[in-house]
């Protein structure tokens, strides 16, 4: 066995080790733990605090320092949050358990698809609780299908996969969702994208809180070239350990399969996305290095 095998073989078990504890716990002592684990993280590890911080600070200049610490210390904890969630997935298993979790407000999201026997392209973000979205939307409203990135942990991706699709929803990874996402959205299926990553192609840079950076046209593409509607789907915190998902329709109504419009439609739910990581900062996850690749002009203008 390879250093590296050993190194994920020891990761992975102590990934389980962890499930089993907090799957064991009350929720509220299983929340209280990864409010400890963010603090241990951000305080004493303070893995990526300076890029967290810059990037809060950038995108929110009016913010004193002191401010900028207590948002990055709550983003710590919430990303903790999450982690803890995902492992306690498997005892979601009915519909009440979902209700118990989240409140869902669909809007014209079931008019428009499910009641119609049509499909639709759900954009979201790494914003809120993006698994529990998943999972519990699936369970509540209808099966999704889901494009996920492969994890450097082979045995730990197969495990979350595995959990995801408990319930009905499907996974299928970047490398093959062109072909997939097309067939499932023809058939009348739901399918979901985490849009706010760069693209590592850099075809196309728009604005993102403040900064021009590349940006995935994938779910503009689809959604135009099968001629189904196009939600942003969020998720996030409400107290008491419950989330609100909220559905918004972005108009594509105006809009044809030109490459023109497709950037257009890529605008207008990246304008979404960033509206709720405005109002809500501590909520999305600012650990990772967002606009590593930065379009002509650096800082964006009449953001």
């Amino acid at each position: 066995m390879t250093l590296k095998k050993f190194r994920q073989l020891l990761g992975y078990q102590a990934f389980m080790l962890l499930g089993m504890l907090v799957r064991s716990l009350k929720r509220t002592h299983s929340v209280a733990l990864a409010h400890f684990i963010g603090d241990v993280i951000f305080h004493v590890l303070r893995i990526r605090r300076s890029l967290v911080e810059e990037n809060i600070s950038i995108v929110f200049p009016d913010k004193s320092p002191k401010e900028v610490r207590c948002l990055a210390g709550q983003v710590y904890r919430n990303q903790a949050e999450n982690i803890i969630e995902v492992l306690r997935l498997p005892l979601v298993q009915t519909r009440e358990d979902a209700e118990a979790l989240i409140e869902i407000e669909p809007g014209d999201f079931l008019l428009r698809t499910r009641d119609k026997g049509k499909g639709a392209v759900m954009v979201s973000a790494h914003f809120g609780n993006w698994e529990l979205l998943g999972l519990c939307t699936g369970m509540l409203i209808a099966p999704l299908t889901i494009v996920v990135k492969r994890l450097r942990n082979r045995q730990i991706d197969r495990q979350i996969n595995q959990w995801r699709s408990l319930r009905g929803n499907k996974m299928v990874y970047a490398s093959k969702a062109p072909r997939v996402a097309l067939s499932t959205l023809r058939q009348g299926g739901l399918l979901t994208l985490l849009a706010d990553q760069s693209d590592p192609d850099e075809g196309f840079f728009t604005p993102f809180l403040g900064r021009t950076t590349s940006v995935f046209l994938g779910p503009a593409f689809l959604a135009l070239k099968t001629g189904v509607p196009l939600f942003a789907g969020m998720c996030r915190r409400i107290g008491g350990g419950r989330y609100k998902v909220e559905m918004q329709e972005v108009p594509t109504d105006d809009l044809t399969g030109s490459k023109e419009d497709i950037e257009e439609l890529a605008r207008r739910y990246t304008r979404v996305l960033e509206s709720y990581i405005y109002r809500y900062p501590e909520e999305w996850f600012w650990l990772h290095d967002r606009w590593k690749r930065t379009g002509p002009g650096g800082e964006a203008q009449g953001t």
